[in-house]
């Protein structure tokens, strides 16, 4: 996971996290542990993603799984970036 800390980074300043950051994993569960990643963050954070690692993300590409966990979310933009 090459990228995981950049995620992880990008998660924690859009979701604005501090401390907690620190304990994100990458079996770290986001939706439905993060109280602050709701349907309107999660625009955000695609957004985020998309403009540091300039990578497009389609509307039907997202889903709760991408979400699931941090190492989810990460494997999701390496994917993006490798196609």
């Amino acid at each position: 996971m090459e990228h995981l800390e950049e995620v992880k980074n990008i998660l924690s300043d859009v979701l604005s996290l501090r401390e907690q950051k620190d304990s994100l994993k990458e079996d770290s569960t986001l939706l439905g542990n993060i109280p602050e990643l709701d349907s309107m963050a999660v625009v955000n954070v695609i957004t985020a993603l998309e403009d540091h690692f300039g990578i497009t993300v389609d509307d039907d590409e997202i889903s709760a799984r991408t979400f699931e966990t941090l190492g989810s979310l990460t494997r999701f933009v390496e994917q993006k970036l490798a196609g």
